[in-house]
């Protein structure tokens, strides 16, 4: 309706959305229209269900049809919609299922980032920890005197919304510490959770002339987070509260997921202002990970009375790793194994890394493994000594092992941990 002069009301209906008056016109190849279809539809056939379409047949060439699609079927607007028509009308079961199917190969790299985030995160989820999500802004009063991530090396956001959301993360400590604050506070303190995502720095000293992006840096990392109780009090079980064990079991556990030999790795004790007592692993001389106990005055920022364990990993590094991992199976031995044992009076320098490095050198025929079950430093031991106890498995594929066999592998580790760490052999 519209108002005319005078204050009148006219009742003329006005149409905001006008059919257009011509049909659409378009070429209707036959060939096509039978590939697309993977049938070859005799040509009357597409014209009776052209005819019963209301689709007007204006002129033919060389098997190519001038069809005229009515004003209103606003939805067939190319050549490929009107044999999508076509297709319904003759039916989807009368074409027969070929023979040969084509399709294009895609490629994807390896190792592929991706599949192995998906699979970290399946692993990590089905061992019961929950998946976190953060924003990449955070504090810059967090960074402030910091030696392990200084404050220089912030990305600053140029025009910020708050001093909340003022630098790019150098870290996902801090997230993690929020996301338990956040919990805490409302009597969820018991969690174990996990966050990929990336972390930024600048670096003044690469700043180049011909690179604006020289000094700017970007990784890949996972972070996981332990604290409060990791085993819940049962009618046949106590509470087990969660310590650095909980965390390193679960570390070690993803990295054995992902083919790393655990014993490959050099673990180092690490300095650093963010942890209270931590750990650091490499692998082919770059850090992997680092992981320990935070620190209390971090804690205390976010007023966290518990324990917090925490492990940031760079995951780019974990790809690298598994590049040239390959997964291999052989069938179980029908032949049973047998198990030594050895105590050792060794130097407290002396680490089961040393000592499982040189079983290994010593015999690479039929020691399957070696393990330290008991460890002891006590008033009864000499000064600067402590003992291990060590489990050594011994397997051979092809027959039964005999006494002279277990007894000649025995005696050739004895003497290469007197020789190599001047072990004593404890009785």
């Amino acid at each position: 309706m519209k108002e005319l002069a005078g204050g009148e009301i006219s009742s003329e209906i006005i149409d905001i959305n006008p059919v257009p008056a011509k049909p659409f016109v378009f070429d209707l190849s036959l060939e096509r229209t039978n590939r697309l279809i993977g049938k070859e539809i005799p040509q009357q056939t597409v014209r009776t269900i052209l005819s019963a379409l209301e689709v007007e047949v204006m002129a033919e060439s060389d098997g190519v049809l001038t069809v005229a699609v009515p004003p209103y079927r606003v939805d067939v607007q190319r050549e490929a919609d009107l044999i999508e028509d076509i297709l319904r009308i003759y039916g989807y079961n009368n074409v027969e299922i070929p023979e040969h199917v084509n399709s294009t190969l895609s490629y994807a790299p390896k190792p592929d980032r991706n599949k192995l985030v998906n699979t970290a995160s399946d692993f990590l989820s089905s061992n019961g920890y929950t998946e976190i999500m953060s924003n990449s802004l955070t504090k810059a009063a967090y960074y402030e005197g910091l030696e392990s991530y200084k404050a220089e090396n912030c990305v600053k956001i140029m025009n910020p919304l708050s001093a909340d959301l003022s630098v790019m993360r150098q870290t996902l400590l801090f997230n993690a510490l929020e996301a338990i604050e956040l919990n805490a506070n409302r009597r969820n303190g018991d969690l174990r959770i996990y966050e990929f995502g990336n972390c930024y720095s600048y670096d003044a000293a690469r700043v180049a002339e011909d690179n604006a992006l020289a000094p700017y840096a970007e990784t890949y990392r996972l972070a996981i987070a332990v604290t409060g109780v990791a085993t819940p009090l049962s009618w046949n079980t106590k509470a087990d509260t969660a310590s650095f064990f909980t965390l390193r079991a679960i570390v070690e556990k993803l990295l054995r997921r992902f083919g790393v030999e655990i014993f490959d790795l050099k673990c180092d004790t690490l300095e650093s202002d963010l942890f209270a007592d931590a750990v650091t692993m490499s692998i082919n001389g770059k850090e992997l990970l680092q992981m320990g106990v935070v620190a209390p005055a971090l804690r205390r920022r976010f007023d966290l009375k518990q324990d917090v364990f925490f492990m940031e990993m760079n995951f780019e590094q974990l790809v690298k790793a598994t590049r040239k991992h390959k997964i291999a199976f052989s069938e179980l031995s029908k032949f049973p194994e047998v198990r030594r044992d050895l105590a050792l009076l060794l130097d407290k320098e002396v680490k089961f890394s040393r000592l499982r490095s040189i079983a290994f050198a010593s015999e690479k025929k039929l020691l399957k493994s070696v393990s330290l079950f008991d460890v002891y430093e006590g008033d009864k031991l000499p000064a600067g000594k402590k003992s291990y106890a060590l489990s050594f498995v011994l397997e051979d594929k092809s027959q039964t092992l005999t006494d002279k066999q277990i007894e000649r592998v025995m005696t050739t580790l004895q003497t290469q941990f007197e020789k190599q760490v001047g072990a004593e052999i404890r009785k």
